[in-house]
């Protein structure tokens, strides 16, 4: 596998939890361009706080991740151990603790081993190697049952470069403005503004992904971009770039917490983008329409309940089609609904098309079903 140029990286235990990964660092030799989008939770971990600071300036070298306890909701506590995480890194790379990234992933509420952490920033130099990012995606995993990896070779008046994603999430996923966690490598730069080029990827995919309509407190999307191997036009860097979130969302997705079946939902002739997602994401978010998917069942009721629940968005009765596959749900006679439950039961890919009948506007939708795994995972989920 090619790796972008110039970054280097590790997973290791340094015993969190258990004997899995569970800590890991990004560095770049250079100094790259930075651009991150966070969770809109009103309670947000001390990573993403201490992040939103240090990524003010634009610039990032060096990335630091640990997973199975998350430094949320632990006050000023949680704060100074992401602002020491930062500046033991830092000693360890010989770079400033500004121009690090802090993030935590896994159960809200408990204080970091930092003892353990700290120790690890400290040995960290020595444990670096040369690419290496899947060890990274590894070590990032909670819940995840695989990690999810995405990434373009991009070449461009005689040069070649990588762009490189991974990402880490399976429950607690509704992102506003990020997903649970994703870190998007490049050594190509791009003759735009980065935030606007990220931004804009994110709202077209990890913002239309959810597993269960929960915003995490520590959703963290960001992106590196060292420009060893130049620079590109807009339109290649964001093609590129917008591929690679948007595999990762479907990753996320179809590795949701028990999930059997990755669901896409395609609204159309929506009078704008607003009606839209409304409306997608009720769908989405259904419990009924989510089992019933899961079940095989080609419930017409649930759906029209997910989309007549958005109270603010009338869809005339008339106006409204609704298909899975290419087989329509709407009045559908004993022998289409046969022909329904078996499109629903032999797919592990279900694409859900509604047409509201009301305007130009469209967006697509990603999820998963609701299965009794979801209920097993979350309900001893700290016992």
């Amino acid at each position: 596998m090619n790796y972008p140029f110039g970054f280097y990286s590790f997973g290791k235990n340094i015993g969190i939890k258990d004997d899995s990964l569970d800590f890991a660092v990004i560095y770049s030799q250079k100094i790259c361009k930075a651009a991150a989008v966070f969770t809109k939770n009103n309670y947000p971990g001390s990573p993403v706080i201490v992040g939103r600071e240090h990524i003010k300036s634009g610039k990032l070298q060096a990335i630091v991740i640990n997973s199975k306890n998350s430094n949320v909701a632990t006050g000023e506590r949680g704060i100074n151990d992401a602002r020491n995480t930062c500046k033991a890194l830092a000693y360890s790379l010989g770079i400033s603790p500004e121009s690090i990234l802090p993030s935590s992933t896994g159960v809200i509420g408990v204080p970091l081993p930092i003892d353990k952490i700290l120790k690890a920033c400290s040995e960290a130099k020595e444990n670096l190697k040369e690419g290496n990012l899947e060890e990274v995606a590894n070590a990032i995993l909670t819940t995840d049952t695989k990690s999810k990896i995405s990434y373009r070779e991009i070449e461009y008046n005689g040069k070649r470069g990588v762009i490189y994603g991974m990402a880490k999430g399976a429950g607690m996923i509704e992102p506003n403005m990020a997903t649970m966690l994703s870190y998007i490598l490049s050594d190509w730069d791009v003759d735009q503004d980065l935030y606007s080029e990220l931004k804009f990827c994110v709202d077209e995919t990890f913002n239309c992904l959810s597993i269960d309509s929960d915003t995490s407190t520590s959703d963290t999307v960001v992106l590196m971009a060292s420009g060893e191997a130049g620079i590109l036009p807009s339109q290649i860097f964001r093609k590129a770039l917008y591929e690679i979130c948007l595999d990762l969302t479907k990753q996320i997705a179809i590795d949701g917490e028990g999930a059997t079946k990755l669901i896409i939902v395609k609204v159309e002739n929506a009078k704008n983008e607003t009606q839209a997602i409304k409306i997608g994401k009720s769908i989405l978010n259904s419990p009924l329409v989510k089992t019933a998917i899961y079940g095989g069942d080609p419930n017409w009721g649930r759906l029209v309940m997910a989309i007549g629940k958005v109270f603010d968005e009338p869809i005339p009765y008339e106006n409204l089609q609704i298909h899975f596959g290419d087989l329509s749900v709407k009045d559908a006679s004993t022998e289409q609904k046969i022909l329904l439950s078996k499109y629903l039961k032999e797919n592990t890919e279900i694409n859900l098309k509604v047409n509201l009948g009301m305007g130009t506007s469209k967006k697509e939708f990603y999820g998963c079903d609701f299965t009794e795994g979801y209920i097993k995972e979350n309900a001893y989920y700290t016992t």
